[in-house]
C-alpha cells in the first residue's frame, strides 16, 4: 500500500509539475503580479518527458490496484489496518481516491488547451480618427509556452490607450501589434511585453 501510496504522490507531481508553466501565468494575473508569470517558462522543454512519466506512473498505480492479489498478499495486508485485523481499506487507499487524483493529473495535463478562459476580455473598441495613424509593429518574445502565454501578454497590452488589435503567438514567439500611434507607442508597448516577464529581443514595423 506504501508503494502505491509513493505512486499516486509522484504522479500528482510529475502532473503538476508538467503544467506550472502555463499555471503560472495565470496566479500571476490574480496575484497582480504579472512580471513573475515566466518564472517556469524553463520547464517547456521538459514537459513532453514529465507528461510521459505521469502517465506511466499513474498507469502502474492502476496496474498495481487492479491486478488479482495474491492470498498472502492479502493477509500481510491485514497488518496495515488497525489492530492487525482485515478490513476496509482506508480512503487514500481505494480506487475512488486514485480515480480522484487520475482526473486531477488528467485536468492539469490540459490545462494549456483551456487556460484562455482565465483572462477577462479586455478587447475595447477604439475610435481612430485617421487611418493614416494607424502603425503595426512585431515583436519577438521569449519565454511563452502556451496559449495562456499569449492571453497574459494581449491583456496586459490591452490596458493601454489606442490598441486596436494584439495578436499573440507563442508558437511564432511573436506579438503583432495594431494602434494608435497618437495614444501610444512602441516603448510603451514594448514596456507592458516586459511586464509580464517574458522579454521582447527584436522589433520591426509590419508594413
Amino acid at each position: 500500500m506504501k508503494k502505491e501510496n509513493k505512486l499516486i504522490g509522484a504522479g500528482l507531481i510529475t502532473a503538476i509539475g508538467a503544467s506550472l508553466c502555463c499555471i503560472t501565468p495565470v496566479l500571476a494575473l490574480i496575484a497582480g503580479t504579472s512580471g513573475v508569470a515566466s518564472a517556469f517558462s524553463w520547464i517547456e522543454p521538459f514537459r513532453p518527458y514529465l507528461i510521459g512519466l505521469t502517465l506511466l506512473v499513474l498507469g502502474f498505480a492502476w496496474y498495481q490496484k487492479l491486478k488479482p492479489r495474491k492470498e498472502i498478499d492479502c493477509e500481510c495486508e491485514k497488518d496495515d489496518l488497525p489492530g492487525g485485523k482485515a478490513g476496509k481499506p482506508k480512503f487514500i487507499q481505494s480506487k475512488k481516491f486514485l480515480g480522484i487524483v487520475s482526473l486531477f493529473a488528467i485536468v492539469m495535463l490540459a490545462f494549456p488547451f483551456y487556460s484562455g478562459i482565465f483572462y477577462p476580455n479586455t478587447e475595447k473598441q477604439v475610435i481612430v480618427v485617421d487611418e493614416s495613424n494607424i502603425k503595426i509593429m512585431e515583436y519577438k518574445i521569449t519565454g511563452m509556452t502556451c496559449t495562456g502565454c499569449e492571453e497574459h501578454v494581449n491583456h496586459e497590452v490591452n490596458k493601454l490607450d489606442g490598441i486596436v488589435k494584439s495578436n499573440t503567438s507563442y508558437a511564432n514567439g511573436n506579438a503583432i501589434i495594431q494602434f494608435d500611434k497618437n495614444k501610444t507607442n512602441e516603448a510603451e508597448i514594448e514596456k507592458a511585453i516586459n511586464s509580464t516577464g517574458y522579454s521582447v529581443t527584436n522589433k520591426k514595423e509590419n508594413k
